[in-house]
């Protein structure tokens, strides 16, 4: 329920609270330390498949999608999800793509908050530079599982799309997100021993089922409190919201480094 309030709120797919969330609930249920992060993200990206369906819907009531921008940056977005689901996921150890995770959060926050405002002139880069924006978005977002809205949501500010449609056009992009990254996810553990029954490569599919049922249901409400708060409310509960997460994950990569 939760998930699907955030998603819709922020357009982030809910990922950022996820995340430490089931990576809590799976150390409860004793799955293997070496796979449970792994675990943890890439059933966080796959549910996004269902609350980003949810959140465009309501956003596309709202006209808010700019859809020229979602078309030129999901060519990239596939190429860097799958990638990044699944070669360089299985490469990074639990404590560095924690640590990773973490540090992302905090450089959104920060993007978020100190509201710099971008040159008038400026607009968004041809082809060319939306497909290489687009890969970076589709890896970054595979290996941390969040919807992107980290990397494309500054970005289209920087670009001077407006705080609105930038949180609208990253909830559509969602999508093509989890779509990239779930395929890296299984491809990349398939067979690979340890992981608990019920699993889809990395995806603990009763998890995905559960969590995907009540999101999906609640997203609209989210997209009704965006459109009723400020851009500045948005802007400071957006990185309110990444701060407190990347606080608790910096604790926990530092106990897994064996620090704390």
């Amino acid at each position: 329920m939760a998930t699907g309030v955030i998603a819709g709120l922020l357009g982030i797919g809910g990922g950022m609270i996820m995340v430490p969330f089931l990576s809590f609930i799976f150390t409860q249920a004793n799955f293997s330390e070496e796979h449970l992060f792994h675990m943890a993200i890439a059933t966080s990206m796959t549910t996004i498949t269902f609350t980003s369906l949810s959140s465009v819907r309501a956003q596309m009531k709202k006209k808010m999608i700019r859809w020229e921008i979602v078309k030129v940056l999901v060519p990239g977005i596939l190429f860097g999800g799958i990638i990044g689901g699944s070669e360089i996921f299985n490469l990074l150890k639990t404590p560095w793509l924690t640590l990773l995770f973490a540090s992302f959060q905090i450089f959104s926050a920060y993007q978020m908050l100190r509201n710099k405002k971008p040159k008038p002139s400026r607009e968004l880069p041809g082809f060319l530079g939306l497909f290489g924006v687009g890969s970076l978005i589709g890896m970054m977002s595979s290996l941390v599982g969040a919807g992107g809205a980290f990397i494309s949501v500054p970005f289209m500010l920087w670009c001077n799309v407006t705080i609105h449609s930038a949180l609208a056009t990253s909830s559509a992009l969602g999508f093509p997100i989890a779509i990239a990254s779930a395929i890296g996810y299984i491809y990349g553990a398939h067979n690979l021993p340890g992981l608990p029954e019920y699993s889809l490569g990395y995806i603990y599919l009763p998890a995905l089922i559960c969590i995907s049922m009540t999101s999906v249901l609640f997203a609209p409400i989210g997209v009704k409190l965006a459109h009723s708060m400020n851009t500045m409310q948005l802007r400071k509960t957006f990185a309110f919201l990444l701060l407190v997460i990347a606080s608790f994950m910096i604790y926990k990569s530092l106990q897994l480094f064996g620090y704390l």
